[in-house]
């Protein structure tokens, strides 16, 4: 299969099956940046220049949707590859034009011609209904938020204030997938760590060393469960927690204060107010009080959690005295489980490996969902280990949309995990309707000596977590660009990828990828399921509790603040951490590395707020006499919750699929929380 045949495809059934364009060199980069602004700008024009009476959803919202979209393409591709191109002169051009046209972005919303064609299109009284009058309730909304209700000195003031702030927060990111740290360390400090991992090319070194990078999530998780040397453990964490702290600590405070005095010319108290008032929370003490309820009624549990964990320090330590730190938690949380319940992590990654998960989860959700995902040759790629696979409906044969994966880590690429959209779905202005294209980009496990690449159970949950997004993007009906797939409330995005996590647990579907990669007729046992799950809820008070301590400090460094007093965001953000999971080490800067408080900010809640909807969600399956392989609550599921986008209000989409509101009590228990009703 190739590009031109999933074309020729798309078009019998009036889809538009369209790869990335994407630029190659620093001056293309440029250049498309650069047209994209000034095609943009001569379409606003147009759309400026109709007559107030022949104003119509097509010629005016529509049209500005479009445009906006195409824009967007460009920016979006061109944002990719700052976060993933192995050469750094081309990360660093993509970086500039990303800023260039934040900047162009921001001042679109200013502009009086654009604002005044919507007023007077909205003052007709249009009679719309569905999407439509969603769409155009949601852009007046947005002037109104973007200032354009105030006195034109202040309009310009916030216009002024946003666009630094946009400069800034991608300089924070920015820093962030820079940042590099690498220790070095001996055979003996590592021990503990697996033989094959540390054989792994690029970390044991020819004099008989090892080096490893804090900044790679892998090696973090590697050294924190596994580490038996507390120091070693220690410095590798301490390093972590430095990383970005000369580069964002003071860049976090100007963030900060730009965001407080955004608020403040817009009428709101606070950023969290303002991030929060289109959010299904609505308000940041409505999400303060869910965190504070999770909080409190997970304390007994995770107070006892961390007992266990100390008491397995002691017989370690052999110091009655001990008590666990920071370092601590991941590796006596991994020796709770081993010696409890009898659940080794590093030999269950052998049922894992890499390649087998993910055509087993394609296979899965091919069933689910009714699609079929195969492999093409997307011609360009940006790394030679770049895979594409256009995603089709099994019944109608229909390409669907296209998924890039970019899997493993290398030096400059972005660190986490995370979906990256690139085309959104929509209606064209043709009638035909555009496949969406978006791209996984993940830092897994590299294979090792002898072996495959091979995952945790947990990096299992978090590849089902990334394919979700991509599912909400890929199976969107939504019209419009701005509710395409994951265009939803931003407390609800969450919710369809966190959904996806659930057949990670199940037998049935375990059974069909999960297989000892050195003896494929062995599956993981009933009893070992069931010990693995019983290890999980052990330790879900610790868990929860550390998302809640990152939850709050994002909530507590947006809160109502005056601009010109001085303050220290990072010690801020370390009072909170110390104060509602563990102590942190001292002079640590989590903050300054944690890149969700740009892109998540003031919203970080919206994990534990989703994981609470998905968790009612899938009593539906829980229920369902045939379980997760229930075909008609897939495609139930499909059609109500990825299929809309945010066409709809999540509440709307979450009573269409449970036929009731939302309950948080099937969370509440999952996690063993006492919370009263």
């Amino acid at each position: 299969m190739n590009i031109d045949e999933l074309a020729i495809q798309g078009s019998k059934s009036k889809r538009s099956f369209q790869l990335p364009p994407f630029e190659q060199d620093s001056k293309t980069i440029i250049d498309s940046i650069n047209l994209a602004i000034k095609h943009a700008e001569a379409k606003i024009d147009a759309i400026c220049a109709i007559s107030d009476d022949k104003r119509n959803f097509e010629n005016t919202a529509a049209a500005f949707d479009h445009l906006w979209c195409d824009a967007m393409e460009i920016a979006n591709r061109i944002y990719l590859l700052k976060e993933v191109h192995p050469d750094k002169g081309i990360r660093e051009t993509a970086d500039e034009a990303i800023k260039k046209f934040q900047q162009w972005s921001v001042g679109i919303d200013y502009r009086e011609d654009l604002f005044n064609a919507f007023n007077s299109y909205n003052d007709s009284k249009p009679e719309l209904s569905g999407e439509r009058k969603r769409f155009l309730e949601d852009v007046m909304r947005d002037y109104k938020r973007s200032g354009m209700n105030l006195e034109k000195s202040l309009r310009s003031e916030v216009e002024k204030l946003r666009k630094n702030l946009t400069d800034l927060e991608t300089d924070f990111g920015s820093n962030i997938t820079r940042a590099q740290k690498g220790l070095t360390f001996s055979r003996e400090q590592l021990a503990g760590l697996p033989e094959s991992f540390l054989n792994t090319p690029g970390i044991k070194q020819d004099d008989g060393s090892y080096k490893l990078q804090t900044n790679v999530t892998w090696h973090t998780m590697m050294v924190m469960d596994h580490a038996e040397s507390e120091k070693t453990r220690q410095t590798f964490l301490e390093s972590r927690l430095s990383l970005c702290k000369e580069e964002n600590s003071e860049l976090l405070n100007k963030i900060l204060i730009l965001r407080q005095q955004i608020a403040s010319l817009l009428g709101y108290p606070s950023w969290a107010h303002y991030k929060t008032e289109i959010r299904m929370a609505q308000s940041p003490e409505r999400a303060k009080k869910f965190l504070q309820d999770l909080r409190n009624g997970l304390k007994q549990k995770f107070d006892s959690e961390l007992k266990e964990f100390q008491k397995l320090k002691i017989d370690q330590t052999g110091e009655s005295s001990a008590q666990i730190k920071l370092h601590d938690f991941r590796f006596f949380q991994n020796q709770f489980k081993k010696q409890k319940y009898d659940i080794d992590q590093e030999e269950l990654r052998n049922f894992f490996p890499y390649r087998r998960v993910l055509e087993g989860m394609f296979s899965i959700f091919e069933d689910v969902f009714g699609l079929e995902i195969k492999s093409f040759d997307p011609g360009y790629r940006w790394t030679d280990d770049l895979e594409a696979f256009a995603v089709k409906d099994s019944r109608s044969g229909v390409p669907l949309g296209c998924l890039y994966l970019d899997m493993f880590p290398r030096e400059g690429k972005f660190n986490h995990f995370a979906q990256f959209g690139l085309i959104p779905g929509r209606k064209l202005e043709s009638g035909d309707y555009q496949c969406p294209i978006v791209a996984l980009i993940c830092n897994f496990a590299l294979p090792e000596e002898g072996k495959p690449s091979l995952l945790t159970h947990n990096e299992v949950e978090t590849l089902f977590h990334e394919f979700g997004h991509a599912m909400h993007s890929i199976l969107t009906n939504a019209e419009t660009n701005r509710y395409s797939g994951t265009g939803v409330d931003h407390d609800f995005v969450e919710v369809p990828s966190q959904m996806l996590e659930f057949w990670a647990w199940d037998k049935k579907t375990l059974d069909t990828f999960a297989r000892d990669h050195r003896d494929s007729e062995k599956t993981i046992p009933n009893e070992v399921l069931e010990r693995m799950k019983a290890a999980d809820k052990a330790v879900k008070g610790s868990f929860y509790t550390r998302q809640v301590s990152f939850s709050l400090l994002d909530m507590h460094l947006h809160r109502e603040r005056d601009p010109n007093e001085a303050f220290d965001a990072i010690s801020e953000a370390n009072d909170i951490l110390n104060d509602v999971f563990i102590q942190h080490p001292e002079n640590s800067a989590f903050a300054a590395y944690f890149g969700h408080l740009c892109g998540y900010d003031a919203g970080y809640y919206s994990y534990a707020w989703a994981d609470a909807i998905a968790a009612d969600l899938n009593t539906a399956f829980k229920n369902s006499p045939n379980g997760y392989q229930d075909l008609d609550m897939g495609q139930k599921l499909r059609e109500t919750i990825y299929q809309p986008g945010g066409s709809k209000d999540p509440n709307e989409l979450v009573r269409e699929f449970l036929g009731r509101d939302s309950n948080i009590q099937p969370f509440l228990e999952s996690i063993g929380a006492n919370i009263a009703k």
